[in-house]
């Protein structure tokens, strides 16, 4: 700590008191001119440490009254069960107090925004589902909810044909039908049997961060999944944006030979 600057050395010290639960979250965070009294530094070096924590999403500036200690919000545990068809129907999840499987379950109420268009596939999405570029295909972008609160974005792309006067181009909000999305391509013989995930970190576009809700500093997870037949026909492609500290990826399966 010693090699640190005084900014530094700050934010540090207020990292401990967080840490350590002697800063809760919510609670708010002495003022600039505290600090520099306390650590006997100038206010601008105060404000580089607030700014420093700032990044790290430690805290949250609040315009006109102050920073304030980040609170946490639950951690949901995804998985290939979250594809199972007994959930099809689900509006609710189960989350957690923190990343670890033994953490307190909460339950809470699912939601979610809809905007549905017919629009042109672009070359992902043509690669997807193998069609041509600018093939006309059905987008229906979502903002998810838990209890209220942005938690992620999903944008899902079909061929025109395969959901043309179905649930899924209903523009209302909430799930597509009585079943969401897979139910309603299961009704219409297009029953989902294999998805491709690949999933990477990254930080967020500005959009995206106001749209979550996002402290400074907080990357997000993308998700590209397929949805397959058992034939291998793709019938989805779906890009969703999730806030990383509000997800933990968990998967469970056999080693390979």
């Amino acid at each position: 700590m010693t090699d640190a600057t005084p900014s530094r050395q700050i934010a540090e010290s207020l990292r401990s008191e967080i840490n350590s639960g002697q800063l809760p979250p919510g609670g708010r965070l002495p003022t600039v001119r505290d600090l520099a009294e306390r650590f006997g530094v100038s206010r601008n070096t105060a404000t580089k440490a607030i700014a420093l924590l700032k990044t790290e999403g430690l805290i949250t500036a609040r315009t006109g009254s102050g920073a304030y200690v980040r609170e946490p919000h639950p951690i949901r545990r995804l998985g290939p069960d979250r594809y199972a068809r007994h959930r099809w129907q689900n509006t609710t999840v189960t989350a957690h107090a923190d990343d670890r499987p033994s953490s307190e379950a909460i339950e809470q109420q699912g939601g979610q925004t809809q905007e549905v268009n017919l629009s042109e596939a672009d070359q992902a999405v043509a690669d997807a589902l193998g069609i041509e570029v600018g093939a006309p295909v059905y987008e229906r972008a979502r903002v998810m909810t838990r209890d209220g609160i942005p938690t992620h974005t999903m944008t899902s792309y079909y061929r025109r044909d395969d959901v043309q006067d179905t649930p899924i181009t209903d523009p209302r909000p909430g799930i597509a039908g009585q079943g969401g999305g897979f139910a309603v391509l299961a009704s219409r013989g297009l029953d989902p049997h294999e998805i491709t995930e690949d999933i990477a970190a990254r930080m967020p576009t500005t959009e995206e961060a106001l749209l979550l809700e996002l402290p400074a500093g907080e990357p997000v997870v993308e998700v590209r999944r397929t949805t397959r037949t058992a034939d291998g026909r793709p019938i989805e492609y779906a890009r969703g944006i999730h806030a990383a500290s509000r997800f933990v990826w968990s998967f469970t399966y056999p080693i390979p030979d």
